[in-house]
């Protein structure tokens, strides 16, 4: 056991961000050494057999919760699985592939949460909670640019969805570490990835880097564009750190500053934007490149989590 993988679960609704995310921090883990695996792929029926029996994709009914449960429990302790395959490209499932685990593994999905034994197989658990609005945007994007869906059947989908979303997918929230809440700001009509703020709901159920430290910095803004509160979220007490889009350089090296320098010098490495120059990194509605500030500080605080997980169970270096 002092050489399991450390696992981060990272769970939303259909289009909340998952993939990007994901994408972010294995690049700055490095691919090699993370394994991504998708719940989506213990889906129990494909997507005409859940036309015929009027299921989505959502109800814990359509997707083995069992099986994912059990190769959790597996890849926890470091053994391999025989995983289901789910293209979303055809609807269809594929031959199952044979999944050995790297140092970290990566598990995104919608259902990720939904079983005691699944959650307890997460050293870190992430949520992604977007404004609805703002996911309804990026799903009609992505599913008609990349899945062959007109705008008018994702619209439909997603109103014969929503009551699955209310019921099974929105309360994982409850059992994250960290919620992750991208959103617009009010004085920009402009939407795209890279013109968000982001909100994370940090929970005292593992240990955040001491973030009152940036209130000293902060405190001589009269508008400041990263700011700590305190706060409840479903009943409980929380600390809240949001990140502006238009925060400055400066700004986010301080805030950068907090996270990275809890870590052992032998993972420094990982831990900033300059050893990862990818971090925050998004496609702008144009297809160029933009640097997100609020993107970049999300991935490099999950990052830390995941490194501190390796400090205090595998105590080893990465």
């Amino acid at each position: 056991m002092s050489h399991r993988p450390i696992i981060l679960g990272i769970v939303g609704d259909s289009a909340a961000g998952k993939t990007t995310l994901t994408k972010g921090i294995a690049q700055v883990l490095g691919p090699e050494n993370v394994t991504v695996i998708c719940t989506d792929d213990y889906h129990r029926y494909d997507r005409r057999q859940r036309a015929e029996i009027g299921i989505t994709a959502l109800h814990l009914d359509c997707n083995y919760l069992d099986i994912m449960q059990q190769h959790l429990s597996l890849l926890r302790t470091g053994q391999p699985i025989l995983k289901p395959i789910y293209s979303h490209k055809t609807g269809t499932f594929e031959p199952p592939q044979y999944i050995k685990p790297s140092k970290f593994v990566i598990v995104e999905g919608l259902l990720g949460y939904s079983t005691r034994g699944a959650r307890d197989s997460f050293d870190v658990k992430v949520y992604l909670a977007p404004p609805e609005s703002l996911r309804a945007q990026w799903k009609i994007k992505r599913d008609t640019q990349k899945r062959g869906y007109t705008a008018e059947q994702v619209k439909a989908e997603l109103e014969k969805r929503e009551p699955d979303s209310e019921q099974f997918i929105r309360p994982q929230r409850q059992w994250a570490d960290v919620v992750v809440s991208f959103y617009p700001p009010n004085d920009v009509s402009e939407q795209g990835n890279g013109h968000l703020n982001v909100r994370l709901v940090l929970r005292p159920t593992i240990p955040h880097p001491d973030f009152t430290q940036i209130l000293s910095v902060i405190s001589s803004h009269p508008h400041p564009a990263i700011r700590l509160d305190l706060d409840r979220d479903m009943n409980k007490p929380v600390d809240v750190l949001e990140v502006d889009r238009h925060a400055t350089s400066e700004q986010v090296d301080e805030l950068e500053k907090i996270i990275c320098n809890d870590m052992p010098p032998h993972l420094s490495h990982f831990c900033s934007r300059e050893s990862n120059p990818e971090l925050g990194k998004v496609a702008g509605t144009t297809g160029e490149t933009i640097q997100s500030y609020p993107l970049a500080m999300t991935q490099l605080l999950i990052t830390y989590h995941m490194l501190k997980a390796t400090q205090i169970y595998q105590q080893v270096p990465v």
